[in-house]
């Protein structure tokens, strides 16, 4: 990827899926290909942001949950709850049993069904849970979960945005990046988030360093049988089933590191 590939997809990972400040100065299949390689590198950022936050509560003396809660609620300001949003509108969807247009119009009404609030629900107590539980042995323990679980969230968008799994609709986010990036280009992102992810680890030991090369590849692979059912189900990909991958990867990362 040459330089100025790359500073477009940057701008285009950090405009579509961040608040910081990122100006977009290419909306084209190409830039979406670039972005969404490079959409890792915005889950570092939000991620080492909501550590930040978290650490500094702990520093301040507060509680493991929290510390917990700052750090599930900091990643949710940073992305303007849209990866919250489209879980629930996924659940909605999925749980209609209408057919693939009639579930798609359910996903692009404003309110929230009670699918929706059920899995918002259940999915932030999860995150909470298991950072809480992560914190309990100790800041750092906490603050590198926080980490890799976002940098998991966005990998799990390269892996939905590779070629061979189609858009939904005709216009959309989904519509801009689905099919951009090659397949092996997206296993090779995910493979270097994994061992990013073990060497995170290894600076808490070993152990750690296996538990962390574990819990990401368990993420990814929940999120992808999540974008299989949406495909099956809806045709394809929108926005809202790339925030639903996103948010199941991050919550499935997290579950499996305080397991074991």
């Amino acid at each position: 990827m040459n330089p100025s590939k790359a500073l477009h997809g940057v701008r285009f990972a950090f405009g579509t899926l961040t608040v910081f400040p990122a100006r977009i100065t290419r909306w084209d299949r190409a830039a979406a290909r670039a972005g969404m390689t490079l959409a890792p590198l915005a889950g570092l950022a939000v991620g080492l942001c909501a550590a930040a936050t978290g650490a500094g509560f702990w520093a301040a003396g507060a509680g493991s949950l929290l510390v917990a809660v700052v750090s599930v609620a900091v990643p949710a300001l940073l992305t303007r709850g849209l990866h919250l949003d489209g879980l629930a509108d996924v659940a909605d969807g999925l749980g209609s049993a209408k057919p693939a247009e009639e579930a798609l119009r359910i996903m692009k009404r404003s309110d929230i069904g009670p699918f929706g609030v059920v899995a918002l629900l259940f999915l932030l107590l999860a995150q909470i849970a298991s950072l809480s539980r992560l914190y309990e042995d100790g800041w750092a323990r906490g603050a590198a979960a926080t980490v890799v679980s976002a940098v998991a969230a966005r990998a799990a968008l390269t892996l939905a945005s590779r070629r061979g799994v189609p858009a939904a609709r005709p216009d959309g986010l989904g519509a801009v990046v689905a099919g951009t990036v090659p397949g092996r280009r997206a296993a090779l992102v995910a493979a270097l988030v994994t061992a990013a992810s073990a060497a995170a680890g290894l600076l808490l030991g070993p152990w750690s360093a296996l538990h962390f090369a574990l819990a990401v590849p368990a993420g990814l692979a929940v999120a992808q049988v999540l974008l299989r059912r949406c495909v099956g189900r809806f045709g394809g990909v929108t926005g809202d089933v790339f925030g639903a991958v996103a948010e199941a990867s991050a919550t499935v990362t997290l579950v499996a590191l305080t397991l074991g």
